[in-house]
């Protein structure tokens, strides 16, 4: 199914968390709760929405089965945050 919307929500004051994010895969089924996370040496990454265990461990709830999904998925939530910081910043700018 192809991604049909990115909508990011940027986060001020989270530590490394950047954005929550969803995504709509074909116009018929929603992800919501993705992170959008600055990990080691500012490298950007997605985390999927996850449940904490009564172990105290977390475990996802949703995510892609094979890494060429997580790559595309990975792909468009990071493109979508760099243009909504980037238009951002320019209006904050101008």
């Amino acid at each position: 199914m192809d991604i049909s919307e990115v909508r990011i929500r940027p986060v001020k004051g989270a530590g490394r968390m950047r954005a929550f994010a969803s995504i709509v895969f074909g116009g018929q089924f929603v992800v919501h709760e993705l992170k959008v996370v600055e990990g080691a040496e500012g490298r950007m990454f997605v985390a999927f929405p996850s449940k904490r265990a009564a172990s105290g461990e977390y475990f996802d709830i949703a995510h892609p089965i094979t890494a060429e999904a997580r790559d595309r998925i990975q792909q468009a939530v990071l493109a979508a945050y760099r243009q909504q910081v980037g238009s951002v910043a320019a209006e904050q700018a101008g």
